[in-house]
């Protein structure tokens, strides 16, 4: 195949599983369009925090590249390909994996997309597919791209001590108890609430992580850091020594890009990020073999569709109707949260986690079909106090007409 790559609401038991994958495929060496994508960088620090502190620690080794095995690729050993992908992240790595395993040989006619480099060179190629992350320019929109941000700081951390159990991680802790000597940090949390994440190694061993869910705009990073130090502070957690920090935006929600147009996208470019939850990576690696063998039929067939045709079946291989409907109904839960506050989405998340695990499970990975949404919802609504029946009822009409509006626009 020619295929070219480029650069305390509920706590319970779980595991997080990060897996590698490889590719024998190529990669550019200085020759690469101009992008500029956001990422979570990685410091080390080794310095001992003052009690309830840790915002002064110093890296102790700057970031780092990823080690990778992929050759450099000479952009004037061969100007053509079947499929180009712009970016090395998690989904255009899967995607090249997966593609280049059906072995596929085309020749390159006038059915061709063309890549500038910053160097003059050009690459051509019948598909060009765009993993390059959300600041790329080369994905088209037809509406405005008006994004939620979900905002974290994280810590992997020795410390003296923790309050958490060693069985359990913490997925939401919505108290703010924390912020009773922070009267001005209280009252900006009481409109955009952020929670803990925790998930402990061992009693001296932790990963921390203090979030905000979702917000319009952006809630500042320096915020979010002063509101990790008072909850850390407020539990007596004295840190060591940071391992590894995290910083983390996900832009979430907003509308799909123009489905076709001839440039495909995978990974958080394409829309694939949960609307609710900013979750991305699992339900990329999960799409990837779907494109590829959208990709397959195409350009591996005695036809050898490309063009529009080929544009038609790889994005609608991605957003078939139903997941587009899903989305909608995702986006709609995105805007909801964006209205409540830290009442109010504490109530949310109460009747949330309360409902039979298949549902929030099934919502938080994506898993869940239309029909099971439309199912989910009611069963949300029914196990709600009354407070956050119209709490929801009060501030979510708008949302939930655009929501109607975009479904019937999507069927039509």
């Amino acid at each position: 195949m020619g295929t070219l790559v480029g650069p305390v609401l509920s706590a319970f038991t779980t595991s997080k599983d990060r897996p590698l994958f490889r590719s024998p495929t190529a990669s550019l060496p200085s020759s690469k369009p101009h992008l500029t994508t956001s990422r979570k960088t990685h410091h080390h620090e080794i310095n001992t925090s003052r009690f309830g502190n840790f915002l002064h620690l110093k890296p102790e080794s700057k970031p780092g590249c990823l080690d990778s095995d992929l050759p450099w690729f000479n952009t004037s050993d061969r100007p053509c390909f079947d499929v180009i992908i712009i970016g090395t992240g998690p989904g255009g790595l899967r995607l090249a994996e997966q593609v280049s395993q059906y072995g596929i040989k085309v020749k390159h006619e006038e059915f061709e997309s063309t890549i500038q480099c910053d160097d003059g060179s050009e690459l051509k190629a019948s598909l060009i597919i765009d993993a390059s992350g959300f600041s790329s320019s080369f994905v088209e929109y037809d509406k405005p791209r008006n994004y939620g941000y979900q905002i974290a700081h994280g810590i992997f951390a020795e410390v003296d001590s923790h309050p958490f159990d060693l069985d359990k991680m913490v997925l939401m802790d919505w108290r703010d108890s924390h912020l009773g000597n922070e009267p001005y940090l209280r009252v900006n949390n009481s409109k955009l609430a952020t929670f803990l994440y925790a998930m402990p190694f061992d009693s001296n061993l932790i990963f921390l992580e203090e979030t905000s869910l979702v917000s319009r705009p952006v809630l500042s990073y320096s915020e979010i850091k002063r509101r990790m130090e008072a909850r850390l502070r407020h539990l007596g957690i004295r840190v060591r020594k940071v391992i590894e920090d995290e910083k983390c935006l996900i832009p979430m929600g907003g509308p799909l890009p123009r489905i076709p147009q001839n440039v495909m996208a995978i990974g958080g470019i394409s829309g694939v990020v949960h609307p609710s939850t900013g979750y991305m990576v699992a339900r990329t690696m999960a799409l990837a073999p779907l494109v590829a063998e959208a990709i397959a039929e195409c350009l591996g067939s005695t036809r050898m569709i490309r063009g529009r045709p080929l544009y038609h079946k790889v994005w609608n291989g991605l957003w078939p109707i139903e997941r587009r409907l899903s989305r909608e109904f995702c986006c709609f839960g995105m805007e909801t949260l964006l209205k409540l506050d830290l009442v109010g989405t504490r109530n949310f998340f109460e009747a949330f986690f309360d409902l039979d695990p298949y549902y929030w499970h099934g919502f938080l990975s994506s898993r869940l079909s239309l029909h099971e949404l439309a199912s989910f919802s009611l069963s949300l609504f029914g196990h709600a106090s009354n407070s956050s029946r119209l709490d929801i009822m009060s501030k979510c009409p708008v949302p939930l007409v655009r929501m109607l509006g975009n479904l019937a626009l999507q069927v039509i």
